[in-house]
């Protein structure tokens, strides 16, 4: 165990518990952070799925800079922050082990890893909001047309269902453990 990580040593010299100390033994906030962080990286990629498809499937009306284009783009950026971001911790609050301190501090370390680029998805995603705004708000009051906001209500409800069972599955991995 000398030779292991920092992270693996504070996790081996630790407490064993459920979770994370940080949690402080509430095992609720363990399957709240557990179903959050695990819908939000699976409607996450689901999201990025679908407009990288469309993206594909339209990229010939789409062009570069387009307003279409534009829309696309934040959407993915955003989302991809999000996937990453949760994806990570998701993974350490699932792979939390006391008993297996070297992975455990494997996932903790591969959480600080990712985080830059998480990070870097989000910011990228507000400079091209910030950059197009002007231009969009412009485009957009041109030819105002009102917005179908239910064509999507199938997609969405995907994503509710899969809150659910998650939130389920969290339950059930919490009082397990």
């Amino acid at each position: 165990m000398n030779d292991s990580s920092f992270a693996a040593q504070a996790v081996a010299n630790g407490p064993r518990t459920i979770a994370q100390p940080s949690f402080e033994g509430m095992g609720w906030l363990v399957v709240i952070n557990l179903a959050f962080m695990t819908v939000a990286t699976l409607i996450g990629i689901m999201v990025v799925v679908k407009l990288a498809g469309d993206g594909w499937k339209h990229r010939r009306l789409d062009v570069w800079l387009s307003p279409a284009w534009i829309y696309r783009a934040l959407g993915i950026l955003f989302a991809c922050g999000i996937t990453i971001r949760c994806g990570v911790e998701a993974l350490t609050l699932w792979g939390y082990d006391p008993r297996d301190p070297v992975m455990t501090g494997m996932f903790a370390t591969v959480k600080r890893l990712f985080d830059p680029f998480a990070v870097t998805c989000g910011i990228s995603g507000l400079m091209l909001y910030i950059c197009s705004e002007p231009g969009m708000i412009e485009q957009q009051r041109k030819e105002p047309f009102p917005i179908d906001m239910w064509l999507a209500w199938p997609m969405v409800k995907r994503m509710l269902w899969l809150g659910l069972s998650t939130f389920i599955a969290a339950i059930g991995v919490v009082s397990t453990r």
